[in-house]
């Protein structure tokens, strides 16, 4: 009779979770000791680069990966990217080791009050209530997080392993189907709302980053001759940036945001929250002339929407709908009769802020000069990871995400995510190019992930923005005019502690220096076998984007 261990590793092959992200302790040595050669095992040195690594290689590869945490404190250790994991709706399946199950109402050394310790943030925790329940409860981790897109934990005592496993059928369906039909009357009725409108408008986000509602929303926007706009701290891209109806990142605070909205009678909302605000200013969302609805896959972003109409659908079916439905007569007041008369004329392309000029000799590179040079240089097709708070405008002006997963962030806001959600994007899509743009002191939360990087070759281009502060955190504070308490950190070199773990690294301080490395980098970055850090000196300043 096959053991526990046996009937979970046919359920991870079963469901394809044949890559484990582990950072391990004794209480998962029985399960990890003796892997079988399918299984790929990649070692992180901190359970936040686990989760991060398997968040990147989830939302790569639109499938559920694996985590395996050790107990208390590597559960304790991951609670933040989890929290990440979580508002990045990325399927994980996390494998919590714990101590023996004979000996757990005695609280022996390593056991774990471990059901709540991550609070709401995983989508389903479940512990096993016998050995033989272990292989089930795998199984319906992997439906729940895909189901939920989110990180579904299992914790498995470590003597679970070893014991004999059930010759019974798996208390789990063998396949999970998610009906992804669309509702046509559904996209009808949001047809009906900007057939009707006069001076409609799209607002993109994260949940829209699928080449099937790119496809869509482009064919919509370009009937609608409308703009679109970019939700604010989007955590991916819902549109193409560099097409002319694309009008940019909306403002995070209500005044700035009314302005925007303020030419629209109509403005909808396609997998994006309406509308994510930082910091809180007082007043409506929007002015009294412009409607809301809202089409998104979460329904807690439905529920918290207020919006004339919210419709929760599987987004890449219903946009393909509601694209299909626009403009066939349906529609009714100003704006159907006017786009049914006669095809938009093509917009002229909406003109990008203009890179600054590269610094002059003797004069210090600034993060823009580093995003404009990457800009001109990197291929379409490139994954970008970011983590740079106090460049992130300079970044969204300059550098446009030009394919479906072409930006990725962390969706909480919570650092230490980019470096090993860079490694993992790149593990699950080997053939695109990866290259995360970090600052400095955002690397320091898991600098640890460039080990795994430099070990199993992973071929990242890790940009670093290197001003010695935390850049944000000083703007801030001179905003509220109060004197910041913390210091800088000049002494700090990311590429020495990149090199210190065996990955290899450069540092630059001029721009002459920055175009020739990224000019032999870029052309050739999806053929990289092996990660690189460029750490770029830049003073701390201002956006050039104001």
């Amino acid at each position: 009779m096959p053991t526990v261990r046996e009937a979970a590793l046919e359920v991870m092959r079963r469901y394809g979770l044949t890559t484990v992200f582990a950072n391990p302790g004794s209480t998962e040595v029985p399960f990890l000791a003796g892997l079988p050669d399918d299984i790929r095992f990649v070692l992180a040195l901190h359970e936040g680069s686990v989760v991060g690594a398997a968040t990147g290689y989830a939302i790569a590869r639109d499938a559920p990966a694996l985590a395996l945490l050790h107990t208390t404190a590597g559960l304790g250790n991951a609670v933040g990217a989890l929290s990440t994991a979580r508002v990045n709706r990325a399927p994980l399946v996390v494998v919590v080791g714990q101590q023996d199950r004979r000996h757990l109402a005695q609280e022996p050394f390593l056991a774990g009050h471990l059901e709540q310790l991550a609070g709401e943030y995983p989508v389903r925790t479940e512990t096993p209530p016998r050995a033989q329940d272990v292989p089930g409860a795998l199984a319906r981790a992997v439906h729940a997080a895909r189901a939920f897109r989110g990180p579904a934990l299992v914790i498995v005592p470590m003597d679970d392993w070893a014991q004999p496993a059930e010759d019974l059928p798996l208390p789990a369906p063998a396949e999970l189907r998610l009906s992804a039909a669309a509702d046509t009357a559904a996209a009808g009725e949001v047809a009906a709302l900007l057939d009707g409108a006069s001076a409609p408008a799209l607002v993109v986000g994260a949940g829209a980053d699928h080449a099937v509602t790119w496809d869509a929303l482009t064919v919509l926007a370009e009937r609608l001759d409308c703009d679109v706009w970019q939700e604010s701290f989007g955590a991916r891209a819902g549109f193409p940036q560099d097409h002319p109806c694309f009008a940019g990142h909306l403002p995070a605070d209500r005044p700035r945001l009314r302005a925007a909205l303020a030419p629209y009678d109509l403005v909808l909302t396609v997998g994006a929250p309406v509308f994510r605000q930082y910091p809180y200013e007082s007043g409506p969302l929007a002015g009294h002339g412009t409607r809301l609805a809202l089409v998104t896959d979460d329904p807690a972003e439905a529920l918290r929407a207020p919006v004339e109409l919210a419709v929760v659908a599987g987004l890449p079916p219903f946009c393909t709908a509601l694209t299909e439905a626009v403009g066939t007569g349906t529609g009714r007041g100003p704006g159907a009769g006017r786009r049914q008369a006669s095809s938009p004329s093509p917009r002229p392309r909406r003109e990008r802020p203009a890179p600054p000029p590269p610094p002059g000799a003797g004069e210090p590179l600034r993060a823009a000069h580093v995003l404009a040079a990457l800009a001109r240089l990197l291929p379409p097709e490139t994954v970008l990871v970011e983590e740079t708070p106090s460049s992130r405008p300079d970044l969204h002006a300059l550098v446009p995400a030009r394919r479906p997963l072409g930006f990725l962030s962390a969706a909480m806001g919570a650092l230490g995510f980019a470096l090993p959600a860079a490694v993992g994007v790149r593990l699950g899509a080997p053939e695109r190019p990866v290259v995360a743009v970090v600052g400095d002191g955002s690397s320091l939360y898991q600098i640890q992930a460039l080990w795994t990087a430099a070990h199993y070759r992973v071929g990242v281009l890790f940009v670093v923005l290197a001003n010695g502060r935390y850049a944000i955190m000083d703007r801030l504070a001179e905003k509220a005019e109060r004197t910041a308490p913390w210091p800088a950190f000049e002494e700090v070199g990311v590429a020495a502690a990149a090199r210190s773990l065996g990955c290899p690294a450069r540092r630059v301080s001029d721009h002459e220096a920055l175009r020739s490395e990224l000019e032999e980098l870029l052309p050739d970055l999806a053929g990289r076998s092996g990660p690189l850090v460029l750490e770029v000196e830049v003073e701390a300043d201002g956006n050039f984007q104001r």
